[in-house]
């Protein structure tokens, strides 16, 4: 039972749904840099949310890159690693928007304190990057 467990966390597999499960941990660990980096810009270096955010996210796609290729996923569609990167990038890119967006409606419009906004809009930004990456990028 606890080599199974061993080889799930540390091996790369080609499992679907151990695939989204190891994604989701990852994600935990990128969203835990996001909402800090967002936090501490925003409470403590008073930059503006949506200017935090955007730093904060770019720092959890990095993080999720590095993770992705090296802890999750087994094969990539894409085998030039700049291509890779980039299409990798584009869709974080994507998904910056999206966050952005919905944090700046639900903080803004709905005046929801902006670390809850994130709250809601972490589960958009996170189904629209596994999803697209695993398309896209990941088999």
């Amino acid at each position: 039972m606890l080599k199974k467990l061993k080889n799930f966390i540390t091996n790369k597999t080609d499992n679907s749904y151990f695939q989204f499960i190891k994604y989701f941990f990852a994600s935990g660990i990128a969203l835990f840099a996001d909402v800090s980096i967002l936090f501490i810009l925003t409470e403590y270096f008073n930059v503006y949310y949506i200017v935090s955010a955007t730093i904060s996210f770019l720092a959890g796609i990095a993080i999720t890159y590095i993770l992705s290729k090296f802890y999750i996923f087994t094969k990539t569609k894409i085998h030039n690693k700049i291509n890779e990167f980039t299409v990798f990038l584009v869709i974080g890119i994507i998904g910056l928007i999206l966050n952005n967006i919905f944090l700046y409606i639900f903080t803004e419009y709905f005046g929801i304190y902006y670390m809850l906004s994130k709250i809601f809009v972490i589960i958009v930004t996170y189904l629209w990057n596994y999803f697209a990456r695993k398309k896209f990028i990941f088999s």
